[in-house]
């Protein structure tokens, strides 16, 4: 079996979430599997749910270009949240992490996004705020586990963890205890296990490095461009030209692109240990009581995160091409949820039954949360022909 020749050094065991302790406790108790830990029973009922399914359909940046027929190789919210799963679970298992809760994290981490992206995101959140209300995509993702899935006689929701509901929470956010009594219960004065914390930055990673190749292989971005504005890819990528000098120039931007993922991953890991090493943190508590949250970058390659991130903002995301993407997705959402504020006998039973406890406002962003693009899509087309 291949080893690695120098392996990083693992974190002390303290700061590892058990899978027997506390944190994967479940809202109702249930047997003990014979094989299969909670956290690793949590990632399955993720992956079996239908919000992760409707992921597939959901926009991550884009699925086509203006005028043009979708395409299948851009990535999707589901193809993105496989490769955050790939990645957290190596990672944690490389620092001496949970890898099962870290994967099960991975999973669940973007569930509770509506479609067309964060345009999508944006226009039902104001929508919201006209009834005093606002749309979170990690709080619609935890009142999906806990009650829009439907899947068990006993219990409604899926009866995740403990450790799982927490981490979904407060993966890349940390909520105020004053601001939030209804997540009394996830110890929001508190910083999340480390298994959590590296969830929002494995993220980053892995939309960044995979939104440069979307947008390379979407022709909105050029070689010469990234090269010339993100410092990390351009390094990256010299080292690629000076070992494959006459290689095509796709073959050399996806060379560079697994090394610039690489790299942050190994400064993601390295800098971890460190902190944990530089604050004596031995176990979990001290990790939930230290300072700042211990997952970070170090300071030259969260500079070059940075730039990268905001390459993207001005050369991808509100690029020109995308703007009309972006009032296109804001007029659907917005079109919808006006019609059903107006007239909610065009919501399904299941969702008319729930206005009643959570008022007209918040049912209608339920409903349209768990829209993927093509279904809102064609609502919006019944819309305007009738």
């Amino acid at each position: 079996m291949h080893r690695l020749s120098n392996p990083p050094a693992q974190l002390p065991a303290g700061i590892a979430v058990e899978a027997d302790g506390a944190l994967a406790a479940r809202a109702y108790a249930e047997p003990d599997h014979p094989y299969r830990t909670p956290f690793a029973r949590d990632s399955a009922r993720i992956l079996h749910a239908r919000a992760f399914r409707r992921l597939a359909g959901k926009t991550q940046v884009f699925n086509r270009l203006p005028g043009e027929r979708t395409s299948d190789h851009f990535r999707s919210r589901l193809t993105h949240t496989l490769e955050v799963a790939q990645i957290s679970r190596t990672l944690a298992q490389a620092l001496g992490l949970n890898a099962e809760l870290a994967e099960a994290l991975a999973l669940t981490h973007d569930i509770g996004h509506p479609p067309f992206g964060h345009a999508g995101e944006k226009a039902l959140d104001r929508a919201l705020r006209a009834y005093g209300l606002s749309f979170d995509h990690n709080l619609h993702a935890l009142r999906i586990v806990t009650w829009f899935e439907e899947r068990y006689a006993d219990f409604r929701g899926l009866n995740l963890t403990l450790g799982v509901r927490e981490g979904i929470i407060k993966h890349s956010h940390d909520y105020a205890p004053a601001s939030h009594p209804d997540l009394a219960d996830y110890f929001l004065d508190l910083f999340p296990p480390l298994e959590a914390q590296l969830i929002d930055l494995t993220d980053e990673i892995a939309y960044l490095t995979a939104d440069l190749d979307d947008g390379l292989d979407s022709g909105i971005l050029s070689l010469d461009h990234v090269r010339e504005e993100v410092a990390l890819f351009r390094r990256c990528h010299d080292a690629v030209l000076a070992k494959h000098p006459t290689a095509p120039p796709r073959l050399t931007a996806n060379e560079a692109l697994r090394s610039m993922l690489n790299a942050l991953v190994t400064d993601l890991l390295e800098e971890v240990q460190r902190r944990v090493q530089s604050q004596g943190a031995t176990t979990l508590d001290a990790i939930r009581q230290a300072p700042a949250r211990i997952a970070a970058l170090s300071p030259s390659m969260e500079a070059d995160r940075a730039t990268a991130k905001d390459f993207l903002y001005s050369a991808l995301y509100n690029s020109p091409l995308m703007i009309d993407a972006h009032h296109h997705a804001d007029e659907v959402v917005s079109d919808l949820f006006t019609s059903l504020m107006e007239d909610p006998s065009g919501l399904p039973p299941d969702h008319l039954q729930h206005i009643a406890s959570q008022g007209l406002a918040r049912t209608v962003a339920d409903y349209l949360a768990g829209m993927t693009d093509s279904y809102i899509e064609q609502a919006w087309l019944r819309l305007h022909s009738e």
